[in-house]
């Protein structure tokens, strides 16, 4: 599933709407380390992959921008530990 994922960088997050509903990846940056504190997709919309194509979206800007990623979040930290290409990533 191709999502439209929105980057808000004054918020800390990726976003987007499916079926009028906001799904959110939240992040804080501090000295080149985006720590993922929160993903959120509304439970009818679970299972759909919805949460990891936002943790993938994140993760793809921190490597185009040459940072790393501390996951808090405990979904997005075992996304990573399911995803071992992302290991360089974290930080």
């Amino acid at each position: 599933m191709k999502l439209p994922i929105e980057h808000l960088p004054d918020r800390g997050r990726f976003q987007t709407v499916v079926e009028g509903r906001t799904c959110v990846a939240d992040y804080r940056l501090d000295d080149g380390v985006m720590t993922i504190t929160h993903t959120e997709v509304p439970p009818p919309l679970e299972g759909r992959g919805i949460a990891g194509a936002l943790v993938q979206a994140l993760l793809d800007h921190a490597q185009a921008n040459g940072l790393k990623v501390l996951p808090l979040c405990s979904y997005a930290r075992a996304w990573m530990q399911r995803h071992p290409e992302t290991a360089p990533l974290r930080a």
